[in-house]
């Protein structure tokens, strides 16, 4: 027998109206605003989001700044979010929108799903939230917050059921609030309902609703299957400075890191005597070798094991700045012109508090 849900829609807008988070993209939910926002929090959470979005904002203002804006600028303004594709994405929809919307972000939720970089979960925040449109908006947090309070053992990852809970959300919508009502299962599965460690039942607005808190399953759901484990690769990183700049090289532009800056490497993790005979190989002319120590980096598919080294190599060689396979780069221009991704974070003490 399926949930019916209606129930509990007035006490979600009256929790909402006194416990709504704060946040920089609500005090002013401009269509864009809500737009860049919901790109930035897919994969990222809200805390960390809140200053790069300040500053995005700052800098590219409108839709057609954001199309016109030279793409390593935008990729600078993304550093440390990762997944850089959903920017390329946003400047490809707002290239779009330039063309074939006047410049405007279109408010129909089927009109919005067209657009790159924007599918069922954002095309539904988007509409509701800057358009009171009354369509659901169904990511992670709604499926949990929801089959909690029905005690549903679906499989949230099957696509037959966010289909479904769609359905049934969209059908109780209030016509009146339904950014506020999306908005407020979004709150709930972040505040009280949450997805890691124990639930705050006794702070939710439904828990007499709630089926899973009445037979004591709340933390038998979501059902979700365990995820395959990740690819693990070795790599040894390789800082080479040169009269004060760092050699840096683009990665190629398909795959993982699409397209980015980042450190040169070797693969596997190789030990100091190895690292000086593979330098003595490319004839590289070292003054010095400092350990670097190790570390780690998760992707969602792949982790990396890193193992690095700073090379300061002697300054009477000006042939290594010849070498085409890197673009060598001062403290300064690698601050704020190169976007070099979080993985290498670990190494950047280098050039970051000079």
């Amino acid at each position: 027998m399926k949930y019916d849900y209606s129930e509990i829609v007035p006490y979600f807008l009256n929790w909402y109206d006194y416990n709504a988070r704060i946040l920089p993209w609500r005090d002013n939910p401009k269509p864009y605003y809500v737009w860049v926002s919901e790109i930035m929090l897919q994969q990222t959470r809200v805390e960390a989001v809140k200053g790069y979005f300040e500053r995005f904002i700052e800098t590219l203002p409108d839709i057609k700044s954001l199309a016109e804006v030279d793409e390593e600028k935008l990729l600078k303004l993304w550093e440390g979010l990762g997944y850089y594709s959903r920017v390329r994405n946003l400047q490809k929809a707002a290239k779009v929108i330039m063309k074939d919307y006047n410049g405007e972000l279109p408010s129909d939720y089927n009109e919005l799903l067209k657009l790159p970089g924007i599918g069922v979960y954002t095309a539904g925040a988007i509409a509701s939230i800057a358009f009171q449109k009354p369509v659901p908006a169904v990511d992670g947090n709604v499926l949990r917050v929801m089959k909690r309070i029905a005690a549903s053992y679906d499989d949230i990852t099957k696509e037959s059921i966010k289909k479904e809970l769609w359905q049934d959300l969209y059908q109780i919508m209030p016509s009146d609030r339904p950014g506020d009502f999306n908005q407020s299962i979004m709150d709930i599965g972040a505040t009280v309902c949450l997805p890691n460690g124990k639930p705050l039942c006794d702070q939710c607005p439904v828990m007499h609703l709630c089926k899973a808190f009445h037979q004591d399953i709340v933390m038998e759901l979501p059902v979700k299957p365990p995820k395959k484990g990740r690819k693990k690769e070795e790599k040894t990183i390789l800082i080479f400075e040169y009269q004060d700049q760092f050699a840096i090289r683009k990665r190629p532009a398909k795959g993982l890191l699409a397209g980015l800056w980042e450190i040169p490497s070797v693969e596997g993790k190789l030990t100091l005597k190895k690292i000086k005979e593979q330098l003595e190989e490319w004839q590289f002319q070292i003054e010095r070798i400092e350990p670097m120590g190790e570390a780690k980096h998760i992707f969602s598919h792949v982790e990396w094991h890193m193992l690095g080294y700073h090379i300061l190599l002697k300054d009477d060689n000006p042939e290594y700045t010849k070498n085409k396979d890197y673009v060598w780069a001062n403290r300064c221009q690698i601050n704020q012109i190169y976007t070099l991704p979080n993985a290498f974070l670990a190494y950047s003490k280098l050039w970051k508090n000079f």
